[in-house]
């Protein structure tokens, strides 16, 4: 029996950071209604999934090795995007604001990989410097991921939870031009 690949931590969140990078220009090319939903969809449950396997097991990991402002921004960074994937996976690519939310969030992700990312200084890079076993690490970020996905799958995404955010009630108002008219 072969001995399963050794699975470096940082490479696997990486590999997650240029799967979703590709499926946004996908969205962004997209130009039919189904094809946006089901790229929206697989983009939501990659993040959704990426998101809880960095909550579970990488950040808890990082905690006292990397700068805990940083970790801070992560965690908020992540409930942004999460509240953007509750309004995604409700609507509908011809829902208003639709592909504004897609969009949106793409730039959110970006900026959130850059700081993860950012080399010399980045979440990894002080994770790596931190002397973190990171293939045991990348064994159990690999083995998370695969039971998130099939539960997902087969249950579909479970409502968001944040961390960092309060839940607000929020008004549902109009924009102001349609105010204005």
């Amino acid at each position: 029996m072969a001995k399963p690949a050794k699975l470096d931590a940082i490479a696997l969140l990486k590999a997650d950071h240029r799967k979703v990078e590709e499926l946004f220009e996908k969205f962004e090319a997209s130009k039919s209604a189904s094809a946006k939903k089901s790229l929206a969809q697989e983009i939501c449950t990659e993040l959704c999934v990426h998101a809880t396997i960095e909550e579970e097991i990488f950040y808890p990991a990082c905690k006292g090795k990397v700068e805990e402002d940083m970790m801070d921004e992560a965690y908020v960074e992540h409930d942004g995007a999460k509240v953007m994937i509750a309004e995604l996976v409700a609507g509908s690519p011809d829902d208003d604001f639709y592909d504004a939310k897609m969009k949106v969030l793409s730039e959110e992700i970006k900026h959130h990989v850059k700081e993860e990312e950012r080399p010399g200084e980045g979440i990894f890079a002080q994770a790596r410097d931190a002397d973190i076993d990171m293939e045991a690490l990348g064994q159990r970020l690999a083995a998370r991921k695969e039971q998130l996905l099939a539960k997902f799958k087969a249950e579909g995404l479970p409502p968001p939870t944040t961390r960092t955010f309060k839940g607000h009630k929020l008004n549902q108002g109009q924009t102001l031009e349609a105010k204005a008219a």
